[in-house]
């Protein structure tokens, strides 16, 4: 496994390819430094022994203790620790801890891979060009992101339809040594300071729709690959750190006919893998949310009780059950998570058909209850945004700035004017007020928002992979019978 230090020094010497506000930047720019922090402890955390069971695991293609982020899962436990660990690692850096996304494209393509080759009977060996990637991304401990978000054009038409062909990435040409692909992928996360980029479609497709059937990881800094980058960084503080400070980014990765050679390929033109491909990256995804979120649950709550400590309510009956409000949403999507990893299996839901055996035997995730808490918790974050703002009242967003605090003609004064609960000292009281301001009214806080919502796939997703997955006529017929409505038939 590698080290923080290592992780940074590999993305030192890789390929200019990423711009920012018009500018063409280094991977290790100071502007990614609280990115690279962040994901920096995954690596850290992975070396400490008190969280070696959480943040390691044993390959089970080389029986080498491995960084669990890029491990694949092999049983129940596995599902739960990945959710475990990622609950763990978000409450330490105050936030997405970001390197999630690759190990939940890795664990899709493993299993949609394995199931193309055995509808073509062998004629494609794109299991074991992924296994052999896999080897790879283990042994040196890479970070990977994943792309799945196509632009998409008109949303109401498919990408066939549409007046662009380009607004699904697809493959534009085949040859004999590879394919060239062409499209962007939006709302990349990590996809800056990643070493690979694991490439999955983003829908269900139509058998016509061959094209855009395609799966395939890439260095990052690839030929034929642009990023254009989204930095979502705090202000920066100069007199009152942050215990840490978490940063973010979000890229618009464009293949620009890039050239994909075929050891790289893991599906091209199998649109029934191609579409359970997406739907399990996005179910492996949300299961990571029954982590994350109520690791954002966690730091939520912690915030508006010292809000309410500080302001002097904490005994107030509302803030009580705000509190348990929060505490109901964030435990209610951890639960759900819990079941999902307990009911693991080999299996994935077909409509129609129930759960049945997928992939080489790896576990995936309950989809129901992966969905449910997925939606739960996805669906709160403006509510508890709301809480927070009606507890702290309107100090976070007309704080005085840092420097006004060090001033010798302001400090004594604002420090005077700040105190509300005269136990606190004025100094805790305003990092706390700082922090909530990080939080709810700066521009990295909104993005924070919007991506906790649509995330992993915005709650309108999860609804209808819930209904569509749910045996509801099965309820239908049980108010049947105790309503004593006889069966007829059709």
């Amino acid at each position: 496994m590698r080290t923080k230090q290592q992780y940074i020094a590999g993305l030192g010497k890789m390929r200019r390819n990423i711009y920012v506000n018009g500018e063409k930047i280094d991977r290790t720019d100071p502007m990614q430094e609280s990115t690279l922090n962040t994901i920096g402890l995954t690596f850290d955390y992975a070396c400490k022994p008190e969280y070696a069971d959480l943040c390691t695991a044993t390959s089970h293609l080389t029986g080498e203790t491995i960084n669990r982020f890029t491990h694949i899962h092999q049983s129940k436990e596995d599902l739960h620790k990945k959710q475990d660990m990622t609950r763990a690692l978000c409450q330490a850096a105050g936030g997405c801890i970001q390197r999630c996304m690759g190990v939940d494209g890795a664990n899709a393509i493993y299993n949609a891979s394995y199931e193309a080759d055995k509808e073509n009977c062998g004629a494609t060996e794109y299991h074991q060009n992924f296994v052999n990637w896999l080897e790879r991304f283990q042994r040196e401990d890479l970070v990977g992101c994943c792309a799945q978000t196509d632009v998409k054009g008109d949303r109401m038409k498919r990408p066939s339809q549409q007046v662009d062909p380009d607004l699904y990435v697809r493959v534009v040409e085949r040859k004999s040594d590879g394919i060239v692909v062409r499209g962007a992928k939006v709302h990349n996360s990590e996809a800056s300071v990643a070493d690979e980029i694991l490439v999955v479609p983003t829908r269900a497709l139509l058998p016509e729709e061959k094209d855009w059937a395609v799966a395939f990881a890439i260095p990052a800094d690839w030929e034929g690959v642009k990023q254009v980058v989204s930095m979502h960084n705090l202000r920066e503080r100069e007199h009152f750190k942050r215990g840490f400070t978490p940063g973010a980014t979000d890229s618009y990765t464009i293949f620009d006919d890039a050239f994909i050679p075929w050891e790289r390929v893991f599906l091209c033109g199998e649109t029934m893998q191609g579409g359970a491909c997406a739907l399990l990256f996005a179910l492996f995804h949300r299961h990571s949310y029954s982590g994350c979120k109520p690791a954002m649950g966690d730091l939520m709550l912690g915030t508006v009780a010292l809000a309410a400590e500080y302001n002097g309510i904490a005994k107030a009956s509302h803030v009580r059950s705000k509190l348990a409000e929060i505490i109901q949403v964030a435990e209610l999507g951890y639960a759900a998570g819990f079941t999902a990893s307990e009911m693991g299996k080999p299996e994935v839901y077909v409509p129609g058909l129930g759960f049945i055996p997928y992939g080489p035997g790896s576990y995936i995730p309950h989809s129901i209850y992966a969905n449910v808490g997925r939606a739960l918790s996805g669906e709160a974050v403006f509510r508890e945004a709301e809480i927070l703002c009606d507890v702290s009242g309107g100090v976070p967003a007309t704080f005085p700035y840092e420097g006004d605090f060090v001033n010798p003609e302001t400090k004594d004064l604002l420090n005077k004017y700040i105190m509300r609960n005269p136990e606190i000292p004025p100094e805790d009281a305003a990092q706390l007020w700082r922090f909530v301001g990080d939080m709810v009214c700066s521009a990295t806080g909104g993005v924070h928002l919007f991506g906790a919502y649509h995330g992993g796939g915005s709650p309108v997703m999860e609804s209808i992979a819930i209904t569509t997955q749910y045996d509801v006529e099965a309820r239908k017929k049980m108010v049947r019978k105790l309503a004593g409505i006889p069966e007829r038939e059709d």
